[in-house]
């Protein structure tokens, strides 16, 4: 496993999550969810205090630009990324590079919601912005979960499936979409899984990498 970072410079190094009583010396796990423009980014609030639950997490987000429509950063508990702080971070060679210094630093990745967009963009490897960025550069020995979220209509289509299958051609773990009544008024497949059923995906994830201190 790679080393972490040092302290990162602009928003500052993720914060540590400690339960009472627990030794500030143990090795944490460190997850980091990326968030992009969908709806359910709504819940991003509600998913990071549902990671923090799970004992020995360290939480930090990325997100896009489009994704800070939904919520609020002043609900957001841990430290927040996004694409300002990339370019802000290098300003000559020696300088970090805040997505490379971010892939060394978390044991897993989550992609929750992982709209219709940054589907198609990862799927291709496009990298354009923090987010993607990091996805690209991705340790693939490393658990990566995504959790599809956009209108049916979009789901249903043709070039949907094939960019999930690419996904998982990479290693990537699929939390799948569920059906329900959207925000649009629409009834049917296309809304990201429920925060307990990621939250809960995550600790079968610890669980399976010998984490059993976090399950």
């Amino acid at each position: 496993m790679e080393p972490a970072p040092t302290r990162l410079p602009g928003p500052g190094a993720p914060t540590p999550h400690t339960e009472p009583g627990e030794p500030s010396e143990e090795r944490k796990f460190r997850v980091l969810v990326g968030v992009t423009g969908s709806v359910a980014a709504l819940k991003l609030p509600l998913l990071v205090s549902g990671l923090l639950e799970v004992p020995g997490l360290e939480v930090a987000v990325v997100t896009t630009e489009r994704a800070k429509h939904f919520y609020s950063p002043r609900d957001i508990a841990v430290t927040l990324y996004s694409d300002a702080d990339e370019w802000e971070m290098w300003k000559q060679r020696s300088d970090p590079v805040l997505h490379i210094e971010l892939r060394r630093w978390a044991d897993l990745m989550l992609v929750a919601p992982l709209d219709a967009n940054t589907l198609g963009k990862v799927a291709s490897g496009l990298c354009d912005n923090l987010l993607t960025c990091v996805i690209r550069a991705w340790d693939r020995s490393k658990p990566l979960l995504f959790c599809p979220a956009m209108n049916t209509a979009m789901w249903e289509h043709p070039i949907t499936a094939q960019q999930v299958d690419q996904l998982k051609a990479f290693g990537y773990i699929e939390i799948p979409c569920v059906a329900k009544k959207l925000v649009c008024g629409d009834q049917g497949l296309g809304a990201m899984a429920e925060v307990e059923t990621i939250v809960d995906k995550v600790r079968e994830i610890l669980s399976q990498l010998g984490g059993s201190q976090h399950s």
